[in-house]
Order: C-alpha cells, then structure tokens, then sequence
C-alpha cells in the first residue's frame, strides 16, 4: 500500500525558490488575519473597479501571483511549465463570473475554446478546461428555470443561445481530446445547471469522459444524486464524469434557507460532510470502468483514502479515469506529494485580467481566514520549510 507523506514540505516546496518562499509565508501571514483580509478585500476590490493607479499592480504583486496563472493563456505559460516540470497538471479556468450581457457571454465562450486550443497542443499537461454555467447564461433566467415559470418568447430565445454556447465549448473539446468540468453553483440554481450538464454529458460521453458535472458533497442530498447520475447514465448509454468537491456556498446558502423559511441543503456539520465525500469516493472507484473521477479536495485524509483504495483495487496511480486536484497557490503538501507517488494530479489554474479574476481572489482570500484555519495550515508548512532549508 502507498502511504503518502502529507507533512514532506520539501517535496511540497521544490518548486519555490527561497524568495518565492519567503514571499509565500509573507502573504499567507498577512491573510491570517480576518480584519485585513476584511478591509483589504473591499479596498482592493474598490480600488481596482475605479481604476485607481497601482491598484492593479499592488494586487499582481501579491494575492494575484499566489492564486492565478496570468493575465491570458501565454503569460500562464511559464506556470503551467512549472507545473509540468514537477509531475503536476493543469486545468485551465478563465476567470470571468457572474456575466449578464450576450456579448459578455460570447466573450466567455470564445475564451473558453481559444483555451481548449491551447490545451490541445499540450494535452498531456493540459488535459482538462474548466467553465462556470453563469458565464454564459444570465443567473436570474436560471433561477426561472429551476423555478419551473413559463419561458417568455425572449427567455426561451436566451436558453436557445446559451445551449449553443454550451455546446459549442464541448463539442470543440470533444474533437480535440479535452475534458471540460463544469463548476457547481448556489443549490437554486443548480438543478437548471445540473439539466443542461446532463445534455452535455449525454451528447458527448458515449466513447469516452469528455465533460463532468461537478457534486458539492457539503449538500446531503448530493450522494443520492451521485448515484442516480450513474444508473441513469448506464441506462441511456453515457458514462459518467464526477468531480467531487466539498462545497463553496456555504454561509450563503445557510442564509438563504433561514431568510426563506425552507430546509437547509447543507450538511449539520464538517464530520457529516467528510463522511459523505469519502462514501462518494468509494462509489467511483468502485465503478471506475464505467465512469471517470475528480478528487477535486485540499483535505489530505481523503486523498489518502483514494490512493488506498485504487491499491486495493490494483488500479495503476496514473489511470486516465482518475485525477487529484488542488487549487493554484494552495495545498501544495497535497498536489507535489502525489505527483512525485506518481498520481495524475492537476493544479486548478484561473487566468484572467485583474478586474475579471478578482471576485475569485477575494473568495481565496476569505477562505483561507475561515473555521477550517486553511491559512494557518499553509503558513505552518511554509515556515518548516524555511526552517529545513536553513538547516534549523
């Protein structure tokens, strides 16, 4: 049995140098603590939608460089080489959210194949692309949607638009031999997302996994969901792709449910959710012949737990229906430890300009002051690696 060593910070830095590691524990310092992430956060995102000068710049020193490839796909390059260089993929994310125009959506889809493109001329670093449903159709037309209310004529035209959006991203990726993983929203929403994700996986997962539908394990009724993807999908002749997550929503979607009076979609505690990942994970690996799996988890129990299990099972480390996934800038403990153990991992990558990828920095920002303590975690590790190359 493979047994990884999580705590092996000098694999998990190998790729900083000493500046970028002490940079590294700076930032990370700074983001352990709430009141400046707090302030910092809303300053910077003021400053940077008013143009006001060096904003950009001071965000691109900083925040910007520990979390986001670049500004396009080429100045992502030397990341990705980066990456490659040390056994580790990458998924390419275009940064932009939460669009409301056609031209914007459009813009969105045009990114989204140009990135495919760029994939496909290095596809065995860059096996897979990354999109958000609410990049390319308007949020409140998918609320209209889950809500079951008539279309109107001009609504109907909007959804026509949308699918040929969707569409067109999956087919492109299909011919060039790219997965697409289609990111999980807020739950009202998420049943319209989750509709058009099936056409696409019905369309274009008969031969082999081309797009994944994304499963937010902190909701308790996503592992029956789970579960009846995969028998529907046996029965109408697809296979499954499954990116497992924990969850992204969590504050809100608690909010809502209270101010709205209807039953909270999210687990009562952490134990309940890590309890439900970890059963969803025995489900793919379990049914791995006939579907593909995204350990999409910064938690290093339940990569363990995989690797485990494709031991048990024989499943070679670099099968094609597996892979680990951590976000850029995040978890390298986690990404590099299985990369040197030989697993397929990949680096979640967003790029984008500062203004279109700085709702995603400020989420990252946020996070990592949260309960799960993921700052303090990632600075403890950076420092003992400080320490050991010192030769403290």
């Amino acid at each position: 049995m493979t047994k990884i060593d999580f705590s092996n910070t000098e694999i998990a830095f190998a790729h900083l140098s000493n500046q970028e590691l002490q940079k590294t524990a700076w930032l990370f310092h700074m983001m352990n603590k709430p009141w400046l992430v707090k302030y910092g956060s809303a300053l910077a995102l003021w400053a940077v939608e008013n143009n006001i000068p060096l904003s950009e710049w001071a965000v691109k020193k900083t925040i910007f460089s520990q979390f986001v490839g670049g500004t396009t796909l080429l100045d992502s390059q030397p990341s990705i080489e980066r990456l490659a260089d040390f056994k580790t993929l990458t998924i390419l994310d275009y940064g932009a959210e939460a669009k409301e125009t056609e031209l914007d959506f459009n813009h969105t889809m045009n990114e989204n194949i140009r990135a495919i493109d760029f994939a496909s001329r290095s596809v065995k670093s860059i096996p897979v692309i990354s999109t958000k449903v609410t990049g390319l159709i308007r949020f409140g037309l998918l609320e209209r949607m889950q809500s079951a209310q008539a279309l109107s004529r001009d609504e109907l035209s909007e959804y026509r638009n949308a699918l040929k959006r969707l569409d067109a991203i999956c087919y492109h990726a299909s011919t060039k031999n790219v997965a697409v993983f289609i990111d999980a929203e807020e739950s009202w929403i998420q049943d319209a997302i989750d509709h058009l994700v099936w056409l696409m996986m019905r369309r274009y997962n008969k031969k082999q996994v081309v797009v994944y539908n994304t499963f937010q394990m902190y909701r308790h009724d996503r592992l029956n969901f789970l579960t009846e993807s995969y028998d529907r999908a046996g029965k109408e002749g697809f296979q499954l792709g499954a990116k497992l997550v924990r969850g992204a929503y969590m504050e809100k979607e608690r909010a809502r449910a209270q101010e709205m009076g209807y039953t909270d979609p999210i687990n009562p505690d952490k134990a309940a959710t890590d309890d439900l990942y970890n059963t969803a994970l025995r489900f793919c690996i379990d049914h791995l012949d006939t579907m593909a799996v995204c350990n999409a988890s910064h938690n290093a129990d339940s990569a363990q737990l995989m690797v485990d299990l494709m031991d048990k099972k024989g499943i070679a480390h670099n099968h094609p229906n597996t892979l680990f996934s951590q976000l850029y800038g995040m978890s390298d403990n986690v990404t590099f430890n299985l990369a040197e153990a030989g697993f397929r991992v990949a680096k979640y990558l967003p790029y984008g300009q500062v203004k279109e990828v700085i709702p995603y920095l400020i989420r990252r920002a946020q996070e990592n002051t949260s309960v799960t303590g993921d700052a303090g975690r990632e600075l403890k590790m950076v420092r003992e690696e400080v320490k050991r190359r010192r030769g403290v």
